[in-house]
């Protein structure tokens, strides 16, 4: 006759499985991890589109060390500037989705690119991903000092006076620095001739010079502000910079609504695991508000713009729309 197991038995054993159960549980998560490999497992590559000396270059720097401390690995700044920002936004496009690449770019390539070329060698919406804003950098409306203007209004009716005879300089063809120009000749109602150099360094060294007229500058002509080389004549966004609280807006001297505005920021190849993003996204937000970076962005006059992922998506659509307004309106076409 089978003997039937004891009650006490058939505990014994159910207590055992279930321990074993839950120890593989517990034991799945580390082996998950060890499959997967940790992030980050090593450096970190940051591509800015834009040459040395840039804002979008100046901002990277004065992220990364701090970045580097948080996740330890190295991270490492590579300019592939060239094509409105197009090259090295395509290194990002084209890179591994395993949070070791990302781009740090100015607005413009973001935000005005996919309406000027009719093709382009990545999709902007598809190919890349907002990790994390880093500062809303407003243009500045600067002139040579020996330009015989004064002010904002005298320098618009100086314009208005003398339609074709002055030049502006921008970082490049189609960039924001151009169509912040753009913005101007429309909503004043004059011309300036344009001309565009690769990056918004050398377009400042010419205006240094005196080989161009006047600049809208994303920052880096500041310190020749404060010594008196160049003049700055208005800000081109919809506030004053807490840096030059005397200086108006154009939106204040009649040209209403103006706003030449850009938000700099970290992209990543679509298909970076949310949580790297997320993570990404928190250091860096953590790492705008401490005051050796505020200290750096100063030198900019930039806006430190510590933004949650969708708030940045958000962001870029509506700056989108409003360049993509201009560029229609004054049929701007890439080189």
């Amino acid at each position: 006759m089978k003997k039937t197991p004891s009650t006490s038995s058939v505990c014994r054993r159910a207590l055992l499985t279930c321990a074993s159960t839950a120890l593989a549980l517990l034991a799945w998560p580390s082996t998950a991890l060890a499959q997967a490999g940790a992030w980050p497992s090593k450096p970190i590559r940051v591509v800015v589109n834009f040459p040395p000396g840039s804002s979008p270059d100046v901002l990277a720097r004065a992220v990364s060390q701090p970045l580097q401390q948080a996740l330890g690995q190295p991270v490492i700044i590579e300019n592939r500037a060239g094509a409105s920002g197009m090259i090295g936004a395509e290194v990002v496009a084209k890179s591994p989705a395993d949070g070791h690449t990302l781009l740090m770019t100015a607005g413009s390539a973001i935000t005005t690119n996919p309406f000027i070329y009719a093709s382009m060698p990545y999709d902007s919406d598809k190919d890349l991903v907002p990790v994390a804003a880093a500062a809303r950098i407003t243009l500045f409306l600067v002139a040579r000092a020996d330009l015989p203007v004064k002010n904002a209004q005298e320098f618009l009716a100086y314009l208005k006076a003398n339609p074709g005879k002055l030049s502006y300089a921008s970082a490049g063809n189609a960039t924001g620095l151009h169509l912040a120009g753009e913005m101007l000749k429309s909503q004043a109602g004059v011309y300036a001739l344009h001309v565009p150099y690769r990056g918004s360094t050398p377009a400042l060294q010419d205006l240094l010079a005196g080989q161009v007229d006047f600049l809208f500058d994303p920052g880096i002509s500041l310190a020749h502000v404060r010594s008196g080389k160049l003049r700055l004549l208005a800000v081109a966004g919809m506030r004053r910079s807490p840096a030059f609280p005397d200086v108006p807006t154009l939106n204040e001297v009649g040209l209403k609504g103006f706003d030449a505005g850009q938000t700099h920021g970290f992209y990543a190849p679509a298909g970076t695991p949310s949580t790297v993003v997320e993570r990404l996204n928190s250091e860096i937000n953590r790492i705008l508000v401490m005051p050796s970076v505020k200290a750096q962005m100063d030198t900019l006059a930039a806006e430190a713009t510590p933004l949650t992922v969708a708030q940045f998506a958000a962001v870029m659509a509506e700056d989108s729309k409003r360049y993509g307004a201009i560029i229609k309106e004054r049929k701007i076409k890439a080189d």
